[in-house]
């Protein structure tokens, strides 16, 4: 989920005022914001806060009497004519998913099962429990034990035939309060299908590229924030860049470029259009802007 870190007392940089709101289109929920308060496992949670609100999700921090939770609510603000209620409701069915299939390992956070509001399930969305930290921070020194327990995690969530797909995103890396990893956001994980085993055996080969993947993505991450724990430089990193993550980057990068000049154009950021310049950038961005 790429919007965690614990503490609400974030000083939070002031947008250009260049940077507005974002209209209704570029938000999942439209003129909505998330619940005030929404029911999970028998208890009532209350929005303390709204961390992200993009096209794709709203993701809001609750709190209990007892314990503090993350909910992300799916896109379901329709396109123009175009319904995307389906969407959400996808989405949040595959990271539950996903969560559910990665249970029990340390570092991947505790599904909460489902949502719901005045006794009616949301199905566009999806819960956590809270983790105190913070998401990986550009040029943040973390501790010795922290890349190799990340290495482990990841090398379990692999075991159990998952890549998680996303790991570029220092975002889905949180550090949390004692400088352990966790990993969020499965939103476009990827794993075998358990009931059949053909189609398990003809994709096998896609779980492994993007297996690698994650690998890579971590390897950068670590030369990144650990040089020296390993001897690779940027130049060998360069040289073990999987084939499809050169390709998804002629693909994304000027995707990246286009989405960035129209929310630019429509005033909802400024300054090349870096996220942490709207009106209300998700918690990841406020932080690194701080």
């Amino acid at each position: 989920m790429a919007i965690q870190a614990g503490g609400l007392g974030i000083h939070v940089a002031e947008p250009e005022a260049a940077a507005r709101p974002r209209p209704a289109l570029f938000r999942a929920l439209g003129k909505h914001e998330p619940p005030r308060t929404i029911w999970m496992q028998g208890e009532s949670f209350r929005r303390l806060d709204t961390l992200k609100h993009d096209s794709w999700a709203a993701s809001a921090i609750y709190a209990s009497a007892s314990r503090k939770a993350i909910c992300k609510f799916n896109r379901r603000q329709p396109i123009l004519v175009i319904p995307m209620a389906w969407l959400g409701r996808l989405l949040a069915r595959r990271e539950e998913q996903f969560m559910k299939r990665l249970a029990g390992i340390d570092g991947i956070p505790v599904s909460l099962g489902s949502v719901e509001v005045e006794g009616r399930r949301l199905t566009n969305a999806v819960a956590h429990e809270w983790i105190e930290g913070h998401a990986l921070a550009e040029g943040e020194r973390v501790n010795d034990e922290f890349f190799p327990r990340l290495a482990a995690l990841l090398a379990e969530a692999h075991g159990r035939g998952v890549a998680h797909v996303d790991l570029h995103k220092r975002e889905n890396i949180l550090v949390d309060d004692e400088g352990r990893p966790h990993l969020i956001d499965f939103q476009i994980s990827f794993a075998l299908p358990r009931s059949n085993r053909l189609a398990a055996r003809l994709l096998g080969g896609v779980l492994r590229l993007l297996q690698r993947c994650d690998d890579y993505h971590m390897l950068k991450h670590r030369l990144r924030h650990r040089p020296d724990q390993i001897s690779a430089t940027a130049a060998d990193l360069e040289r073990l860049r999987p084939w499809w993550i050169r390709a998804h980057r002629c693909v994304a990068v000027p995707f990246r470029r286009v989405r960035r000049g129209l929310l630019t154009t429509l005033g909802i950021r400024s300054r090349g259009g870096q996220a942490h310049t709207e009106a209300f950038p998700e918690i990841a961005h406020r932080r690194a802007a701080a």
